[in-house]
């Protein structure tokens, strides 16, 4: 159809690109999303209904095999209302959870796309605005199946690492 609005959800896990500076406890935590005032709040999508949906708000070496399971379930049920989905999640365990995401899937007819950042959406040499825009233009682009978009580059899901000397991903 001509210029049909396209559905997407993003789901935030938290991770690096949703740290920010706690002033009283002097460290960067997850406390709750900065993607919509950061980020969808600065784009133009006519073409796209852009939902966001905190489901945890954490930093991604605590995930456990819980949290993956409801990303999961999120997931499907986003899938099951017609959305393509993209996934912010931390760096240091996205792959691991691409993966896991890749193998209980069970097949979509949607684009999956994760990504994140190396330095959180406050800072100003960020890269999370700049990865979460190439992974919602990913998101319309895709056939179906599970990715990682970061720095300018959609690896496939199985076969993509961190790789923690070059602070990006890459095939493996």
């Amino acid at each position: 159809m001509k210029n049909e609005i396209m559905e997407i959800t993003l789901i935030s896990t938290g991770g690096t690109i949703e740290k920010k500076y706690d002033e009283i406890e002097g460290t960067l935590v997850n406390k709750e999303s900065l993607v919509q005032n950061k980020v969808l709040d600065k784009l133009r999508t006519p073409y796209s209904n852009i939902h966001l949906r905190s489901i945890l708000s954490k930093d991604s070496l605590n995930f456990t095999s819980e949290d993956r399971q409801l990303l999961l379930d999120t997931i499907l049920d986003e899938f099951n209302k017609g959305r393509k989905v993209v996934v912010l999640h931390g760096t240091d365990t996205m792959s691991l959870s691409a993966h896991y995401i890749h193998d209980h899937l069970g097949g979509s007819k949607y684009p999956l796309i994760f990504t994140g950042a190396m330095k959180p959406l406050g800072f100003v040499d960020s890269d999370a605005f700049q990865n979460v825009t190439e992974a919602l233009m990913a998101v319309t682009l895709l056939d179906p199946g599970v990715y990682i978009s970061f720095h300018n580059k959609v690896f496939a899901v199985p076969g993509v690492e961190k790789n923690m000397e070059k602070r990006t991903f890459e095939e493996v």
